[in-house]
Order: structure tokens, then C-alpha cells, then sequence
């Protein structure tokens, strides 16, 4: 397709509802995020590795008594900002209460927020997002690196609104603990 083409399908502002139905069109399993300030980014689908991950975690919290309605996989997560609302798609969420059926949830009832990082994703979610989540004022924010240990890097929100670090750990060592003890 030519620039020309592309620029003719293209919307001059790419709102959540745009994102809905590119990631609907999309048959090769890409998502769609934008930042608030509009900056677009496209995630490949997950691995097999990054989707044991995210089961390992789902688990854990399920097996500790979590209900399976305040956990999701893959949620579209409202982020607002300044100029209008940017949209994210965390590897896994934490909710204090079951969710509204929607494609874009607002952050009101979000405690925890979990990116799995993967090639192409580390800068994104290791600046961009833990700035975008913090401002958002979502309680805490975990990563998961993809480092033989798959160290978990754990994230409180700070009293001057930014996340602080609180642990460093392999999944393993998280694993042999409860959620309560880190929400």
C-alpha cells in the first residue's frame, strides 16, 4: 500500500473505539496501545513463555482465593491523560471489584497492574508505562523479566505520585508466597 493509501485510511487521531476495531481486524493476534498523548504502539502476540507466565500469575492468585471475576488476562485499561485517554493492554490485571463489560476499563477499581516484558516491549513498558500507570494512580506495578530467573520487579505508588521499587525476586520465590502478602 502506498503512503498515499495509508495516509487515506488512516484517522487523523486515533481514539480508543479506532484501536477496538483495529485489534477486532487484526488476524495475525496484534494489539493495539496508545499512549495519552497519542503516540500508537503495536504489540506482537504473546510467545508461548509469556503466555505460561501470565497463567503462572493468574494461578497463584486464583489458588489463594482471588476471584477469577477481578482477574483478567489481556484487559484494555483506560489511561487518562491531559489532551484525552490513551488505551493499554496489560499482560494481567488485579481488580478490588468485578468490571463492567466494556473494551476499555477505567482505572477506579485497578490495585495491580503486570507487564511481562518481551523483545520490542522493554523500553515501553519499563519507562513509558510505569510513568502513564503512575500518573493513572494505579496502586502497584509489577515486571517480569524474561531473564533466566524471570525476576519479578515489584512497583509501589509513592506519596509523591511515582512508583517506588519494593522487591526484586525470581517468579519462583513469588510464587512460594501469598498475594496478600505484596497487595
Amino acid at each position: 500500500m502506498s503512503a498515499e493509501a495509508v495516509g487515506r485510511h488512516m484517522p487523523a487521531v486515533i481514539t480508543l473505539d479506532d484501536l477496538a476495531a483495529m485489534t477486532a481486524a487484526d488476524t495475525h493476534g496484534r494489539r493495539y496501545e496508545t499512549s495519552p498523548e497519542g503516540v500508537l504502539s503495536v504489540v506482537p502476540p504473546p510467545d508461548s513463555q509469556h503466555a505460561v507466565i501470565a497463567t503462572r500469575l493468574t494461578l497463584w492468585f486464583g489458588l489463594a482465593g482471588w476471584p477469577a471475576e477481578q482477574l483478567m488476562q489481556a484487559a484494555g485499561v483506560r489511561i487518562p491523560g491531559p489532551d484525552g485517554d490513551g488505551g493499554r493492554i496489560p499482560d494481567l490485571t488485579v481488580w478490588s471489584r468485578p468490571q463492567r463489560d466494556a473494551v476499555w476499563l477505567d482505572v477506579a477499581d485497578l490495585l495491580l497492574v503486570v507487564e511481562i516484558l518481551s523483545r520490542g516491549s522493554e523500553s515501553i513498558d519499563q519507562v513509558a508505562k510505569v510513568t502513564e500507570y503512575a500518573a493513572a494512580g494505579i496502586a502497584q506495578y509489577w515486571t517480569v523479566a524474561r531473564d533466566p530467573a524471570q525476576t519479578v520487579t515489584l512497583y509501589r505508588l509513592g506519596t509523591d505520585g511515582a512508583y517506588e521499587e519494593t522487591a526484586k525476586m525470581p517468579l519462583a520465590w513469588l510464587l512460594q508466597t501469598a498475594p496478600r502478602d505484596h497487595l
